[in-house]
């Protein structure tokens, strides 16, 4: 029998973080421990406020087949660019270490994730251990941070964009999730000696996450938990950080505010949270809730529990990032309200499919009228878009057809048959 291939995911999210990048990671590797030897690198759980109390530096863990080495990172702090800067920097090197550890290697694959570090640890580890490198594009930086104005200091964005392209370029492929991202990396390059690339979509579980009637008693439990049952609920499910405006957003609930059978429920966390939070208590806002993130085996519940979800990116984000939330709303079969730009992969999806609408970024008040246009819409119209988004799903983005993608990618790459055409 032909021994498999070994292939290092420095990937710092991995199972059992909550983030829908970790998740989206973790159905990789599980996919494809048959057929190959997977070694993963990752952070300790955290993201999500997951505590796991460990005294080493580095933990070797397992999940089926897959081996994990877990590196111990200091606590985080969101909303302090500092503390960020400790925990990425810190996980830069603890995990070039354990990587450099690693033996026969024959491939290393990492995300953008941190930006910027981690394609870099890719590229050294590729230079230094004379191997491959896959990197995966999940958000392009720094034109994300420099989208919302993370700092005002242009140099440091050349700087970061220069080092970003050399991760680009010296890898032996890049793989983005999206079309518009593809679009994006050509134009980091003014379209010369392109990178070799791949547009592979993000996913989610089909067969895991159903349309399922709110008279489902796990949902019933959920409404009855949190004061909503009876109640037209507008959902935002994921990362409540910097790049989404929902600081901003936010402000459109007052308007809602005496709507006594409507409800905002924001499932999640991040560094804008609290500033939320602020407004709503400001402004005595008793319809907007704020829960924490659910556990993987109930978001099918709590995803079906909404009749609308939230699907948002900040504006100068279009070809950047895709949100990959997505995709787990349309296997739910609930209607969207996108709050994109033109021309991203996101809104290109809702408008194919029709399972939605679409607002431009900071139209508040197209945000206001979208959803009163939702919340008085005929519930069997709201239903039948958001049919539609399961009906398109189910033909276009099957986690089988994204992962056979990333499979015959793998393939390619260790075994010296990656064509220069893609």
């Amino acid at each position: 029998m032909k021994n498999k291939k070994k292939i290092a995911f420095v990937i710092n999210y991995f199972y059992p973080d909550l983030a829908s990048t970790g998740q989206l990671m973790t159905e990789l590797c599980r996919d494809l421990q048959n057929d190959f030897n997977i070694t993963v690198i990752a952070a300790q759980p955290g993201y999500a406020g997951e505590k796991v109390l460990v005294n080493k530096l580095y933990e070797v863990d397992s999940l089926e087949n897959i081996r994990i080495i877990r590196v111990k990172l200091p606590d985080v702090d969101k909303t302090s660019m500092v503390s960020r800067m400790k925990y990425i920097f810190t996980y830069f090197i603890l995990a070039n270490f354990a990587l450099l550890k690693e033996k026969n290697v024959d491939a290393i694959y990492t995300i953008s994730q941190p930006p910027i570090l981690g394609g870099l640890i890719g590229s050294i580890g590729k230079f230094v251990k004379r191997t491959k490198h896959i990197y995966n594009v999940q958000d392009f930086n720094p034109e994300q941070a420099e989208a919302v104005s993370f700092t005002n200091k242009q140099s440091l964005f050349k700087i970061a964009k220069a080092i970003d392209k050399i991760n680009c370029r010296y890898a032996d492929t890049v793989i983005v999730v999206g079309n518009d991202m593809s679009e994006t990396l050509k134009k980091r390059f003014k379209n010369k000696k392109v990178p070799k690339h791949v547009v592979i979509n993000n996913w989610t579980n089909q067969n895991e996450i159903v349309p399922l009637s709110k008279d489902n008693l796990e949902i019933q439990t959920f409404l009855n938990t949190y004061n909503l049952l009876g109640k037209f609920m507008i959902m935002y499910s994921g990362n409540l950080g910097l790049y989404y405006d929902l600081e901003n957003i936010i402000k459109v609930t007052e308007y809602f505010k005496n709507h006594n059978d409507l409800a905002f429920v924001f499932i999640g966390d991040g560094a804008v949270k609290e500033k939320m939070k602020e407004f709503v208590n400001e402004k005595n806002i008793k319809n907007v809730h704020f829960l924490p993130y659910q556990p993987r085996e109930f978001i099918k519940y709590s995803l079906n529990a909404a009749d609308l979800h939230l699907v948002v990116n900040q504006k100068g984000i279009k070809g950047v990032s895709v949100p990959s939330k997505i995709y787990g709303v349309m296997a739910s079969g609930k209607p969207i309200l996108g709050v994109l730009e033109q021309g991203s992969e996101a809104q290109m999806i809702i408008q194919r499919s029709d399972c939605g609408k679409v607002v431009n970024p900071q139209d508040y008040k197209g945000i206001t009228e979208a959803i009163e246009c939702f919340y008085k819409m005929k519930k069997e119209n709201l239903q039948q878009l958001g049919l539609n988004g399961r009906k398109y799903l189910e033909k276009n983005f099957k986690k089988e057809i994204s992962i056979g993608k990333y499979k015959e990618i793998l393939k390619k790459v260790t075994e010296n048959d990656l064509h220069q055409n893609m």
